[in-house]
Parts: structure tokens; C-alpha cells; sequence
């Protein structure tokens, strides 16, 4: 059958990496948008904030993948797995999650990708025969490529399925995860099963490593959870539990005594030691129920700190000001940044400056509208409080009045999350027109935002 090309293998190849080019100045523009197409697709991989943010390194370690081999005509044989994509594939092993989930996020991500892949095609105007020759070779090396990949990530997700149930299939630690679920229990016979006292009031913690940590991260989390208990006036011994290779639950059983003050020992221990890991305190509750909430609370507290990053605490509690709110909103970080950007206008921009307006104003309002007591906590001058609130205002574009309570929740919700709900530098006057649509009569059509009255 003669060749219905009209262009050599040569010229499709430079255009095709010519489109891929093109493609990989947005890379983290397609990456984020195919991590959020896989998370709403697929149930069983939305899970925690860490998951997620896993998922999205996968992704994007996946694409640029696929993108050099177009760009240099790797041979897929000899293209190297990316590392987030292989440690994905372990999490979720750890995590349960079916290995089905994991194939079909790789058909439902190289559907995105191919989608993507040809409106780039469409917007650089080739010649028709040209265009269907390049999308037809870029779908070829994306096709080879999931069906390596797909190879790989299993293969991985196996071994780590087997070799993570050798180590969480203990008794103690199938006998935890039982009692986490709601419903009646035989104290006596759990109480011996998991060698803990289930009768006293507990602190739940989450303790883990960040993924660039080497070694036995699992020992050194027990070690630490041991040495942490033995510097308290505890009634007994701690109870730890692996949660996946570089996490861990904790329990401390306290004494009513030291119920109120544990906060504060644990962070003065934490003061000490360079090699402590991030922590997440749940409250001292009692009984089984303290048990199990405590842990709910700490596994929010986690959530909270994954999705602000690195900018966080190295121990962050459920007792925090604010953070329990905050918590309730981390399912859906999209939405509340959006909703950030409503309520406080151009003051939402991840900017230095802004920043410190919004610290500024969300004590002031704190403390009731007081500038004294503002001052005395930001340790700054009556007058610097005053004129930052009063530029914090103006920078929102319109007073506070009746929505004195969403500004507040606004602003605790980017003293917890910061980038994660703010609006890029750049991207400020996206912001101003969103507030020039919902509010009218704040900003000004050429102006900006007006001042407040």
C-alpha cells in the first residue's frame, strides 16, 4: 500500500518537538491539570494532602518523560522511570489503594495528556496532512510509554504490597487500625492485644520524615516517639503504629495532670533535637472515643501542614488558634483559594508586603478591633498597627462591615495555608477583576481599589 505522507520522518520529528517545546514551557500548567483530573476521576486516589501532592510529582515526572523522548527520540526501552512515579506506586500500596486505580490513572492521564497534545497542534497552524502525521507520531511515543510505564509502576506496586503487609500485618498493628473504627470494644482484650492502656486520657500524634530522608525512617520514628514519652510524666509506655514507610501513629497515655501542659513539653522537647521530625498533635482526650478522635484530629493536623508546605512548624497542634477551622476546609484547597480571592481582594497576592498587612489585620481583628492589644502582641507602635490595618483595608478595596466574619476566616485561612490560597504576584490583576465583578462599587473601573470609608 503506497505511504499517504507527504512529509518525511524528519520534518514530522522537528515539529513534533517543536509542539513538545511548546508544551514543556507549561509543564507545570498541564501537570497541575491533569493531577486535578485524576483526583476527581478516580475516588480511590484523592486520600490525604501528601497522597496528592505525590500524585501531582508523578504526573509531572511522567510527562517530562514522555517530553524527552519526543524531544531527543529516545527509544522508550531506554527511558529511565521517573522516582516520583515509582514512589507513588509504593504509597499507595501502603495505602491499599487497588492496583487497578493505579493503571487507570495512567489511561485517564495520557487521555488528558493526548487532549492537550493536539489543541497545541491546532493552535500552530499546520498544514492538515502535517498535523495529523505529528499528533499520529506523538501518540505513538505516548502509547509505547504508558505501556512500559504501566509495566513498571505495577511491577513496583507488588512488591511493595507484599513486603508491606509482612510488616503491618502484626497483630498489634491489625488490632489499632480495628479499633480506630467506630464501635463497641473489649477494653480488657484490646488493652492486652495492642500492650497499651486504653483507660486513660490520650495524645494522638502523627510523626513522619520528608521524603528526602534516607534509612530507616520507620525505626527512627518509634525511637523518637520512645525518647519523646520518656521526657514526659507519663502512665505508660507510648504505642506506635507505621502508617506508610516514612510515617507513624502515636499515642502517649498522660495523666489528668499533665493533660493541659503536654503542648507545651512537647514543643520545648522538640527545641532540642535537629533530627525531630514533623509532628502532629491531635488534643488530650479520655477513654476509647479520646482515642479514636485525637488521632482524627492529628491526621487533620497533617493535612493542614502537607498542603502549607515547608513554610510550616516542626510541631503543629490541633490546639493551634484557628487551625481546627482551617482544617475543615483542606479538602478543597481550589475552592478556598477562590473564595480567598472573593473576599479579600488584591490583599490576597503572595506578596511580602501583603503579608504583612494580613497578619496585621487578622490580630487587630482578633483582639476585637483593638489597637492596643494588636501592638502589644505584634510588639509594633499604636500608630504602625493603625496604618497597616487601614492599608490592609484599602488594599481589600471596600470596608469591613457585615462580612467582618468571612474576612476572618479568610485571613486564618491563609495564616495556615499561605501560598496554597494565595494569588500569585503576577497574576494580581486577576484578582482585581474578580472583586471589580462581585463588588461593583468597590474598585473603581480604572482606579483600583477605592479606600475604605
Amino acid at each position: 500500500m503506497a505511504d499517504r505522507r507527504r512529509f518525511d520522518d524528519a520534518v514530522v520529528i522537528e515539529n513534533a518537538a517543536r509542539i513538545e517545546g511548546l508544551l514543556r514551557a507549561r509543564l507545570g500548567e498541564v501537570s497541575r491539570s491533569i493531577q486535578q483530573t485524576l483526583a476527581a476521576e478516580i475516588s480511590e486516589l484523592r486520600g490525604n494532602s501528601q497522597l496528592i501532592e505525590l500524585l501531582g510529582a508523578s504526573v509531572e515526572g511522567n510527562i517530562d518523560a514522555v517530553f524527552h523522548a519526543l524531544h531527543y527520540d529516545i527509544p522508550i526501552e531506554r527511558v529511565e522511570p521517573p522516582t516520583a512515579a515509582l514512589e507513588y506506586a509504593r504509597r499507595l500500596a501502603q495505602h491499599d489503594v487497588s492496583s487497578n486505580a493505579l493503571v487507570r490513572a495512567y489511561r485517564l492521564g495520557q487521555q488528558a495528556l493526548l487532549d492537550v497534545i493536539l489543541d497545541e497542534i491546532r493552535a500552530a497552524d499546520l498544514d492538515p496532512t502535517l498535523s495529523l502525521d505529528v499528533y499520529e507520531r506523538m501518540t505513538t511515543v505516548s502509547f509505547r510509554y504508558i505501556d512500559w510505564i504501566s509495566q513498571q509502576v505495577v511491577g513496583v506496586y507488588d512488591v511493595e504490597r507484599d513486603r508491606w503487609s509482612e510488616h503491618r500485618n502484626s497483630v498489634r498493628a491489625v488490632r489499632v487500625r480495628e479499633l480506630l473504627e467506630d464501635g463497641e470494644v473489649d477494653l480488657d482484650a484490646v488493652t492486652a492485644a495492642i500492650r497499651y492502656p486504653l483507660r486513660r486520657i490520650h495524645l494522638a500524634l502523627i510523626l513522619w520524615y520528608s521524603d528526602d530522608v534516607k534509612g530507616n525512617e520507620l525505626v527512627r520514628l518509634e525511637r523518637f516517639l520512645r525518647e519523646l514519652t520518656e521526657s514526659l510524666p507519663t502512665q505508660g509506655s507510648a504505642l506506635f503504629v507505621a502508617a506508610d514507610r516514612v510515617s507513624g501513629w502515636g499515642w502517649i497515655p498522660l495523666s489528668a495532670e499533665t493533660a493541659p501542659t503536654v503542648e507545651g513539653l512537647v514543643r520545648r522537647f522538640i527545641a532540642g533535637r535537629h533530627d525531630a521530625p514533623c509532628i502532629a498533635l491531635g488534643m488530650p482526650l479520655p477513654g476509647v472515643e479520646g482515642f479514636r478522635r485525637s488521632h482524627r484530629q492529628a491526621e487533620s493536623v497533617r493535612n493542614v501542614v502537607i498542603a502549607a508546605g515547608p513554610r510550616s512548624a516542626r510541631v503543629t497542634a490541633s490546639g493551634d488558634p484557628g487551625l481546627a477551622a482551617a482544617a475543615l476546609l483542606s479538602g478543597d484547597l481550589p475552592e478556598a483559594r477562590a473564595w480567598v480571592g472573593d473576599v479579600l481582594g488584591p490583599l490576597a497576592t503572595n506578596s511580602d508586603n501583603d503579608a504583612r498587612l494580613r497578619d496585621t489585620l487578622r490580630v487587630f481583628l482578633h483582639h476585637g478591633a483593638s489597637y492596643k492589644a494588636a501592638a502589644d502582641e505584634l510588639n509594633l507602635h499604636f500608630n504602625s498597627v493603625k496604618y497597616r490595618v487601614q492599608r490592609a483595608v484599602d488594599r481589600r478595596g471596600r470596608p469591613i462591615g457585615e462580612d467582618r466574619l468571612d474576612v476572618e476566616l479568610a485571613l486564618l485561612l491563609c495564616h495556615w495555608f499561605g501560598p496554597a490560597v494565595l494569588w500569585p504576584v503576577d497574576d494580581g490583576h486577576a484578582t482585581t477583576d474578580r472583586i471589580r465583578r462581585a463588588h461593583p462599587s468597590a474598585v473603581g473601573p480604572e482606579q483600583g481599589p477605592s479606600p475604605a470609608s
